[in-house]
């Protein structure tokens, strides 16, 4: 008898334990952002142009290097900050400027940065620049988007692609 109390009482604690896992796994609705809102991220790693250019070396100059170094150009290492802009409906949402990465200089810029918007259409507007340029930029793309509550809106940049692409 007290083995069918013993079992009886492992049973219903058993049950207490799946009917709470059960209802912590689907009752609190978690959501990512609230209501009426979409969220557009600006991602990507892009490396600059290199700082103060690339001179062509002469023959000479070829000549005196080892075998394995023997290369036309002679560039630095060292690569230029990236400045990128997001706006959307002509605010800007996200600016900054993204020095290289490595101890050297020499790695790409990284950026992740989502915002949250209203859902609705809105013109997004991206731009970049990579060169030593002090003024305007070297990539620039504005789309008109109509964002669905709860979509994901993705800003990238592929420079080999052209430039900015939206998903």
């Amino acid at each position: 008898m007290s083995n069918v109390i013993k079992y009886a009482g492992q049973a219903l604690v058993y049950g207490a334990i799946m009917a709470m896992l059960g209802y912590f796994a689907t009752a609190p609705a978690y959501r990512t952002f609230p209501e009426g809102y979409a969220r557009i991220t600006l991602t990507f790693s892009h490396g600059g142009k290199p700082e103060g250019g690339c001179r062509r070396r002469t023959a000479e100059e070829i000549a005196k290097l080892p075998p394995n170094m023997r290369r036309p150009f002679d560039c630095p290492r060292k690569r230029v900050p990236i400045f990128v802009q997001l706006q959307v409906d002509g605010s800007t949402v996200y600016e900054a400027s993204l020095e290289p990465a490595g101890v050297q200089g020499d790695g790409p810029a990284r950026v992740y940065k989502g915002i949250r918007v209203a859902a609705g259409p809105h013109k997004v507007t991206a731009r970049l620049r990579d060169s030593e340029r002090t003024e305007g930029f070297d990539y620039e793309r504005e789309v008109d988007v109509v964002l669905k509550p709860g979509q994901h809106f993705v800003v990238q940049f592929k420079a080999e692609a052209g430039g900015f692409i939206f998903q």
